[in-house]
């Protein structure tokens, strides 16, 4: 099946089923591999220093939402790897996504953000159409 499986999560519940389909393809392929990708928005960044300027766990927050998706990865025994990309998540994740040649990109159908999915067009959507690969949208 597949050996290179690219599982962009955002630590919603949407990414965290992704991350279960990710994980069920991985287990079906001898040598696969998930690398899971997670965006920091430059955006959301700035609101978070602005908002939380004299907080001390400014990347908690980003850190907790990948650590149910590493969990599930260690529990489950693949092989995985966690990237930390920079800029808006729906070009980063394709442009990333087609230099390295995934073989699959599996996406949640929705993010955190409801308003900017609604309004902007969801990153599942913008990666589905712009992948030169297959995406597997979960909902």
């Amino acid at each position: 099946m597949y050996k290179k499986i690219a599982l962009a999560t955002d630590g919603s519940e949407h990414s965290k089923r992704a991350a279960e389909n990710a994980i069920h393809m991985a287990k079906c392929s001898a040598h696969s591999k998930i690398e899971v990708i997670y965006v920091v928005d430059y955006d959301k960044v700035k609101s978070d220093v602005l908002s939380h300027w004299n907080a001390a766990d400014i990347g908690d927050t980003r850190k907790s939402r990948m650590r149910e998706v590493e969990r599930m990865a260690k529990e489950s025994g693949v092989s995985y790897e966690i990237k930390i990309l920079h800029g808006d998540p729906g070009p980063t994740i394709v442009d990333y996504v087609n230099k390295q040649n995934f073989e699959i990109v599996v996406v949640g159908s929705r993010g955190l953000n409801v308003l900017q999915e609604f309004v902007l067009g969801s990153v599942s959507h913008k990666v589905a159409k712009r992948a030169n690969c297959p995406v597997l949208i979960v909902k």
